[in-house]
């Protein structure tokens, strides 16, 4: 449920007082109580799950052309003694009969390209932490949108590097959408890292109450062998409250982690259930493993149980 905000006061430093009642607040508050297992370490804990707030908006400058805006933050309701706020989708542009183009900090087309297919989005199971790399929001994007044009659409996305010595980055990708069925091609270049490029192919497709869905990704690096990746999942939804799903994936993309650890073979699988207590609350509970190997040698063997609630609004 999408509010209009009231207290214009609030935002009258940003945005002209005949703007402001255009300004939809939106958030999601996602919060779990986890079991952790991890090697040796065995713990419980709090997880905020990407929580965010944010307001977007668009104002008409002239007939059939608006300017948008978007400006979305991550908030942390586990842990605040570092920034409470973290930047998300901060954009602003045009949008008309042409499409749209944006410019801010923002997901790259082929992130977008998973559309959702990856279940177990902002938890543990989350395809970024150990199946692609290539989940990315990136600054300095400037971003163009068609219209769609008989279920095909597309998606540009250019991404200054600031640094002469470094190339900018390319993102794309070209959708397909008709009664159910989803399908995505995607590619990026420069933009994971300098000298790379990820091709993504995604298919998705819902059925009366099931929805299948299969991700799969080739990422290559400064001319080394090429690595691939691949997810397929599964939603049921047994009736309008409760829904089971599972996912399983498989990569064998280099993983580099802030303590130093690098991976190469990862496995994660994932069953959930959800169920819906209203249109805008969803209570859930999960169980993920994960597995990954430096060579032949199993360096992470993690497990995670978890209950959690979840308040759009």
């Amino acid at each position: 449920m999408k509010k209009k905000i009231g207290f214009y006061t609030a935002f009258a430093a940003i945005f002209p007082l005949n703007a402001l009642a255009d300004i939809t607040l939106y958030g999601k508050a996602n919060v779990s109580l986890e079991s952790v297992d991890e090697g040796e370490k065995s713990i419980i804990a709090l997880e905020s799950n990407a929580s965010r707030l944010g307001f977007k908006g668009a104002e008409t400058i002239s007939d059939g052309l608006d300017v948008i805006y978007q400006m979305e933050y991550e908030t942390n309701f586990d842990d605040n003694a570092g920034n409470p706020f973290r930047q998300r989708n901060i954009f602003v542009g045009l949008k008309g009969g042409f499409g749209q183009i944006i410019g801010g900090h923002f997901d790259t087309p082929l992130k977008n390209a998973q559309n959702k297919v990856d279940l177990f989005n902002d938890l543990r199971g989350d395809i970024k932490n150990f199946i692609t790399p290539n989940d990315n929001r990136e600054n300095n994007s400037v971003m163009y949108s068609s219209p769609s044009w008989n279920g095909f659409a597309a998606n540009l996305a250019y991404i200054a590097s600031e640094a002469e010595e470094v190339d900018d980055g390319k993102s794309l990708s070209l959708t397909y959408t008709t009664n159910g069925l989803y399908v995505a091609l995607a590619f990026d270049q420069d933009v994971e890292a300098e000298n790379a490029e990820a091709l993504r192919a995604v298919v998705q497709y819902t059925i009366s109450l099931l929805q299948l869905g299969f991700l799969y990704e080739q990422y290559e690096e400064d001319g080394a062998d090429s690595e691939d990746a691949w997810v397929v999942s599964a939603l049921y939804n047994f009736n309008d409250r409760w829904a089971l799903k599972g996912q399983y994936g498989q990569s064998s993309i280099a993983f580099g982690y802030s303590s130093g650890l690098v991976t190469d073979d990862n496995e994660s699988i994932s069953v959930g259930v959800d169920y819906k207590i209203n249109k805008n609350v969803l209570a859930y509970g999960f169980y993920t493993s994960i597995s990954a190997e430096n060579g032949s040698v199993e360096v992470v063997d993690n497990d995670y149980f978890g209950l959690g609630l979840e308040l759009r609004f």
